[in-house]
């Protein structure tokens, strides 16, 4: 989970607005998935039409937020599925940044794939309680 501080900092540096600082750290790890899904989507939009700078800028909102991902994994809490996150958040901006590279769009679709996997996978463990204990 994310730490109120740390969450609301991510969240405004992506401009997602003021809803952030009543809402319970379970929501915030929903909104940077969210997030990070629709600056995926922005930015596979600007490189179909090759708006280099701003598929860059939205690029880079997605990493940030996944950074923000892996920085609020709870090692202490789950040492094992926190080391599985971990390399699959580090994966998923490595595909952001491919992306970029080559130009291509299928390393966005697989970002985004991945991305809502663990949101599916986020919602159950949610929906079944004890959030305070997950891990995102």
């Amino acid at each position: 989970m994310l730490a109120s501080h740390q969450a609301l900092t991510a969240y405004r540096a992506v401009g997602t607005g003021n809803a952030v600082a009543s809402a319970p750290p379970e929501q915030l790890t929903r909104m940077l998935l969210d997030g990070a899904c629709e600056r995926i989507a922005r930015a596979k939009g600007h490189l179909q039409r090759g708006q280099v700078a701003e598929r860059g800028a939205q690029t880079g909102a997605a990493i940030a937020i996944v950074d923000e991902l892996r920085a609020s994994l709870r090692h202490e809490v789950a040492p094992a599925l926190c080391a599985n996150l971990d390399a699959l958040y580090d994966y998923v901006q490595r595909l952001l940044l491919r992306a970029g590279v080559e130009q291509r769009v299928a390393p966005l679709d697989e970002a985004t794939h991945l991305l809502g996997e663990i949101q599916l996978a986020w919602e159950a463990v949610t929906t079944l309680g004890a959030p305070e204990q997950a891990v995102p």
